[in-house]
């Protein structure tokens, strides 16, 4: 029963994870850029968000972005930061189906509960990808911006990056970390079982001998 709450729990923060990291990659509020106050960059339309995808400026009634298309001509971190987010989006996908396929609320056929413990490891190992993924671009990101740009401040996106990376760490690490102990356990249960067994076959005291011959011998 607790093995079944922590796989729960895992599936549900690593989803939640997941999900902050797909946020993150669609958007553009990354960090937002300018050299003097807040107030008096909106007035003069001189704040700037940039994100992975777009240069956006930020001002009263005012949001408009410039798609970053030239995708040779761009730095590093950028093209490193889109690489992995996309590569992140992709592989939470079947990360979360493997996961959600070895609850113990779903039985495919008459399938050993060993194979679902081996799917939940490889679907944690999945979401650990994912957070690495995450934690290096939105560290990295930044990092990048601050080196090219004036940065002021983090943006919604990379926010929202860093609560998926966490979800997506803490949720890989407690589906892999249980589905190990789950299958530790029931293979020490299966051996004593067996050892239980053939020692008791083993120990079995011999059949009586029939007194059929001995009474065809007395006559």
């Amino acid at each position: 029963m607790a093995n079944s709450c922590l796989q729960l729990s895992g599936f549900l923060i690593s989803c939640l994870g997941w999900l902050g990291i797909v946020i993150a990659t669609a958007t553009n509020d990354w960090v937002l850029m300018c050299k003097y106050g807040l107030n008096t960059c909106k007035k003069m339309d001189e704040l700037g968000a940039k994100g992975p995808w777009a240069d956006c400026v930020i001002s009263t009634g005012l949001y408009h972005c410039v798609s970053l298309t030239q995708i040779l001509d761009l730095p590093a971190y950028i093209q490193t930061t889109r690489a992995l987010m996309i590569t992140g989006s992709i592989l939470g996908l079947p990360a979360v189906g493997m996961i959600l396929m070895s609850m113990p609320c779903i039985n495919l056929g008459d399938e050993p509960q060993g194979s679902k413990n081996k799917r939940t490891i490889l679907g944690g190992v999945l979401i650990l990808i994912v957070a690495t993924c995450g934690m290096v671009s939105t560290v990295w990101f930044p990092i990048g911006a601050h080196q090219e740009h004036g940065l002021m401040s983090f943006g919604f996106s990379l926010y929202t990056g860093w609560v998926g990376t966490i979800f997506s760490l803490l949720g890989g690490c407690i589906l892999t970390c249980c589905s190990s102990e789950s299958s530790s356990s029931s293979r020490s249960y299966q051996d004593n079982n067996r050892f239980y067994y053939s020692k008791q076959g083993g120990g079995n005291p011999p059949a009586p001998p029939s007194t059929n011959h001995a009474k065809s011998a007395h006559v």
